[in-house]
């Protein structure tokens, strides 16, 4: 099966208004108001987020429907100033006052006008206005009442920060997540599908895609995985994450989890799905493909030379966390013939006071650098970082004094522990820390030969991952040239367009 996706930045593809969507939006409103709202359902895909509240006044034959987007719209400000002055006015008035004139006089809301063009309509909704529609009526009112997520609530992202860029993120409220989203698309072919999971907890969770830009296939498997779970309790979206995902077996994460609004609205962008779920600020992405662990939303907004640098040093410091200490256990332990005699040399003779074996020393320190890590992010802030220095630095000289382990060790330990930071994913970085000790066996007791094994085992476990379906270790395997414009470099048609793999073959 073909790949669906590429990895390309989209921040201008919004400007562009290039994403299809079905309904002609050039048609006149019609007189009927259930028509209209037929319609606003239908280019709005009726999404959860989508605020409809229709009332009729039998005694003036008076029907009007007030309509808005929450998590962008001033709730307050409709309630007070739209809904109940309306109510009140016709409940206290015998006289028919139902026609648009009439009621821009008795609602004074600033930003008010008139307008006919359903086209704007949708532009207005989209932007977080308030739309009056009045039965046979083909005008309506607009009423400004756009409320943006505002930057005090969504902090600044605590494991993706980036220099440049933009700092809010999710919080667990799931309405403000679906604001956050909708600021940045504002267009009607956005669709949010919300459900409930879990027989207990009934969790609210969102399914988020960009219709005629998605796959229909994809959405179809998403939500048919999405009501095939049978759970109790939803309390994090890692929850969904686990339920959904191909293998459950594999190591790797076949999902991408992030707290950064502007990564999930250049996934939506590139064709993907993005799952929300009420409770948690990480939103997951779907499909994954390995390349992509190696990305971070802050290449995109530097040059794409500096961006190609960054993401070479983090494959690099990927290469160094995993093999840097098998390749030490291995080349000392059984192809010393290998290296320069002053270094054999001077590392024997460091090791001469070290009662360990090397196999059992690496162990032993690997462990202790992964207590120190857990130590570090379990305790309070305050004493945290204390915590972490006194175990690295103050423990660790200790040990090389006494002659418990040996400095070289120590120093390589170190560096792997340093470099497994570089890697932009967390849940990635994770796996490649537990492939470090399968390699590290293997290369204790089999040499680099067992170190070469495990490597073709883990590439060969990579190329037949499926993330939805689609290859895991693409663009590599299989391997299309096209698609690497945005893998290892960035070229600098990224982020100019949407990139649509259909568009590709």
């Amino acid at each position: 099966m073909e790949p669906l996706f590429t990895f390309n930045e989209t921040k201008n593809a919004i400007a562009n208004h290039d994403i299809p969507f079905q309904s002609d939006v050039s048609r006149s409103l019609s007189n009927q108001i259930d028509d209209n709202l037929n319609r606003i359902k239908y280019d709005l895909g009726d999404s959860s987020d989508l605020i409809i509240r229709k009332e009729t006044i039998t005694r003036q034959n008076f029907v009007f429907a007030v309509i808005h987007i929450d998590g962008i719209s001033d709730h307050q400000k409709i309630s007070t100033d739209i809904i109940e002055k309306l109510l009140n006015h016709q409940h206290g008035h015998k006289r028919k006052t139902n026609s648009l004139p009439a009621i821009e006089k008795i609602l004074s809301v600033s930003g008010l006008k008139c307008q006919s063009s359903y086209t704007s309509l949708l532009s207005d909704l989209l932007f977080g206005e308030t739309i009056l529609l009045i039965d046979n009526e083909t005008s309506y009112l607009v009423f400004s009442t756009k409320m943006p997520p505002s930057r005090e609530i969504p902090s600044e992202p605590s494991t993706q920060t980036v220099i440049r860029g933009p700092k809010d993120s999710f919080t667990e409220n799931l309405r403000t997540n679906t604001g956050l989203i909708r600021q940045r698309i504002q267009h009607p072919a956005l669709r949010i599908h919300s459900m409930k999971i879990g027989e207990i907890t009934r969790t609210d969770v969102a399914l988020f895609f960009i219709k005629g830009h998605t796959d229909e296939n994809l959405i179809k498997e998403v939500k048919h995985r999405l009501a095939a779970i049978n759970t109790n309790a939803i309390l994090d979206s890692s929850y969904i994450e686990k339920s959904i995902k191909n293998n459950q077996m594999t190591v790797f994460p076949t999902v991408i989890n992030t707290e950064r609004p502007d990564a999930v609205v250049g996934n939506l962008l590139e064709g993907r799905i993005a799952i929300m779920t009420a409770g948690s600020p990480f939103a997951i992405i779907a499909p994954a493909t390995f390349p992509q662990f190696f990305q971070s939303p802050s290449d995109y907004y530097h040059s794409g030379y500096y961006a190609a640098f960054l993401r070479f040093l983090r494959v690099l410091c990927c290469f160094l966390t995993l093999f840097s200490p098998s390749l030490f256990v291995a080349i000392f332990t059984h192809h010393s013939g290998l290296l320069p005699t002053g270094l054999l040399v001077s590392v024997s003779a460091k090791r001469e006071t070290v009662p360990l074996p090397l196999i059992v020393e690496a162990l032993v320190v690997t462990l202790a650098f992964e207590v120190f890590r857990e130590s570090t992010i379990r305790m309070p802030r305050a004493v945290g970082n204390a915590v972490s220095i006194v175990g690295s630095l103050i423990i660790g000289q200790a040990a090389v004094e006494a002659g418990f382990i040996s400095p070289s060790m120590t120093i390589l330990i170190s560096l792997t522990a340093i470099t497994n930071f570089v890697i932009p994913n967390y849940s990635m970085a994770i796996s490649i820390r537990l492939l470090k000790y399968l390699l590290l066996i293997a290369g204790a007791y089999i040499g680099l030969y067992g170190i070469t094994l495990v490597s073709l085992l883990i590439l060969l476990h990579l190329c037949s991952i499926r993330s939805f379906e689609e290859p895991y270790f693409y663009p590599f395997g299989p391997f299309k040239l096209k698609s690497h414009k945005d893998t290892l470099i960035v070229t600098p048609s990224v982020g100019n367009h949407i990139s649509y793999r259909k568009n590709e073959n």
